[in-house]
């Protein structure tokens, strides 16, 4: 009789197990302090973070956004790899282009003392500034941007479509490296978006 091949690098800890992991080691205010554990790695959990933010555990959307913020907080990234992580064990997870989704900003100031404050869909606020780059990628076919900004630890949010269409308004040419280019102040920073001379 044929044995069914045994999946070695699959997790068998359930999402509440993690779930109750994660509770306890954010007890108190603030995030847990995840950049400061180092447990080993226990292999990889069938959860995936999709494009649009949602959480999937075993193939199924998580139904509770508090439980999906819980395990954005123990979430790092280590490359190009992401893993939920606890003082005890550490798993991996797949997500398919950044962690987070920043579905809102709010702006103060106007040009170079202009400050833009994104927040993510899990609730999280970063200032865009020296410690929080904002970056915008293109597609090498189609070309079109895909902005993000960095939320916390190597960790990205794309901004969505109606916060980036209120960024462009907000954008303004500036001399950068040599050139005119397109693009925003935050926190005393320019971030480029596109070159004064490519737009159409």
């Amino acid at each position: 009789m044929a044995k069914t091949p045994v999946q070695q690098n699959t997790v068998t800890l359930s999402a509440n197990a993690l779930a109750d992991a994660a509770r306890a080691a954010s007890k108190g205010r603030g995030l847990p302090p995840v950049h400061l554990w180092n447990p080993p790695f226990c292999g990889d959990l069938d959860m995936r973070i999709a494009r649009d933010g949602t959480w999937f555990y075993e193939g199924t959307p998580i139904g509770r956004p508090a439980l999906a913020r819980l395990f954005s907080t123990i979430l790092k990234r280590e490359g190009d790899k992401y893993f939920l992580v606890t003082p005890v064990e550490k798993v991996g997870i797949t997500v398919d282009d950044a962690p987070f989704v920043a579905v809102d900003f709010r702006a103060e100031g106007a040009g170079a003392e202009q400050t833009i404050t994104f927040v993510t869909n899990m609730g999280d606020e970063a200032r865009a500034g020296p410690d929080n780059v904002l970056r915008v990628a293109r597609d090498a076919e189609t070309e079109e941007p895909a902005p993000y900004i960095h939320i916390r630890a190597g960790l990205e949010a794309l901004i969505d479509r109606k916060s980036f269409y209120r960024l462009v308004e907000l954008a303004e040419h500036t001399e950068h490296d040599g050139a005119s280019w397109f693009g925003l102040w935050s926190g005393g920073v320019f971030f480029p978006i596109i070159r004064s001379e490519d737009l159409v």
